[in-house]
């Protein structure tokens, strides 16, 4: 008898109904349940072998216990909703998927300096850590010519590494915070409100904060008082604490705030959705799906960008960057609608990352940068 004979009428996967891509993809090998990340319960997942899930579904040793369930993946590069402790002690292997959207992140950073009243060009950008997402960040950042410094104690401690910097010091330095840490409670460097009085105190009194992590990273209540004092210039926040309830005041405080959709890319949610898969089909020796791809992404609606050459190089580097994805689009839907965080996350439009877009015209130097990013020229 066959895998797929065999397996489909004993596997079952529970699904977050959200995790675009999916759908169609398990069912000859599994009876597939699509249900709402915060909906997945204990009643309706005792019977499953395997969940893929997204932040939303917290599995812990209260939605998991007296459950089949054998494997988790999460859709998501962090995996703080993961009770790991947990999954260890009672033998139930998960995955995550690392890496899958550090070029929609980087995106989403490079779109928050373009918006920027200041001119991003030539100044220091500050990345406070740096695993996937913080190196494509830094990535391009180099790229348009800023001076970055990175922080990452723990990958400091490992590499013995000189290239790292102290936090004190690229707070005092930076004209741009970037946060890409993971949440963690406990060990020798926790995140959980990393973001404090002190830290915030010790940047630029012209600074921009910039959180695409975690929303717990940050504490609310502190970066509140610093906007209104002037402690900081401004603050860019796709992540929140107690999200989807979040913080209104401090919505209406920030520059820039958006539903946790940094990573939402058309391309970071293939590459995700991709590595699911493909743990699962490991995992379970399904052979057919070990190499599983989704197939052509959607083009943008204008995927060709005009620049007119007779602009200053900034301005036409921000003509490009801004046309492939503004974020002003989506803080504008946010701040309408905040009680509609969910729904904006969930019913996202597809965003296209740089490699899907041509330019046309524009300065050499402008081309060449624009080449280094991903865009074709």
């Amino acid at each position: 008898m066959g895998f797929a004979d065999l397996k489909r009428s004993c596997l079952k996967i529970v699904v977050d109904d959200r995790i675009p891509f999916i759908s169609g993809v398990l069912e000859s090998f599994a009876d597939v349940i699509y249900l709402p990340g915060g909906a997945i319960s204990p009643g309706l997942i005792r019977d499953a072998d395997a969940l893929i899930v997204r932040t939303r579904t917290r599995c812990d040793e209260k939605l998991l216990a007296n459950s089949k369930v054998r494997f988790i993946a999460t859709a998501t590069i962090g995996f703080d909703h993961l009770d790991v402790q947990y999954l260890q002690k009672v033998g139930i292997a998960w995955s995550n998927a690392p890496g899958c959207n550090a070029s929609s992140v980087a995106q989403y950073i490079v779109s928050a300096l373009a918006t920027a009243e200041v001119d991003f060009l030539g100044k220091t950008l500050g990345v406070i850590g740096v695993g996937n997402v913080g190196s494509k960040v830094a990535a391009m950042g180099k790229t348009l010519g800023m001076r970055v410094i990175l922080n990452d104690p723990p990958r400091a401690e490992r590499e013995n590494n000189a290239n790292f910097t102290g936090l004190a010091e690229l707070l005092r330095d930076s004209d741009f915070v970037t946060l890409h840490t993971p949440l963690t409670d406990d060990g020798k460097y926790p995140t959980r409100c990393l973001c404090n009085a002190k830290f915030l105190a010790q940047m630029k009194n012209s600074a921009q904060l910039f959180n695409t992590s975690r929303g717990e990273v940050v504490d609310s209540g502190t970066l509140i008082a610093a906007l209104k004092t002037k402690t900081i210039a401004g603050a860019v926040l796709d992540v929140w604490e107690d999200e989807p309830g979040i913080n209104r005041e401090l919505l209406n405080s920030v520059r820039l705030g958006t539903p946790h959709i940094a990573g939402y890319s058309g391309d970071g949610k293939a590459n995700g959705s991709a590595m699911v898969i493909q743990a699962l089909a490991k995992f379970f020796g399904i052979d057919q799906l070990s190499n599983w791809t989704f197939g052509n992404l959607p083009k943008p609606k204008n995927p060709t960008i005009v620049i007119n050459s007779e602009l200053p190089e900034a301005q036409q580097l921000r003509q490009a960057l801004l046309h492939s994805y503004n974020i002003c689009e989506d803080d504008l839907k946010l701040r309408h609608d905040p009680a509609g965080f969910e729904a904006q996350r969930g019913n996202y439009p597809v965003r296209r990352e740089y490699g899907a877009f041509t330019v046309q015209g524009g300065s050499e130097q402008v081309r060449k940068t624009l080449r280094q990013l991903g865009f074709t020229c």
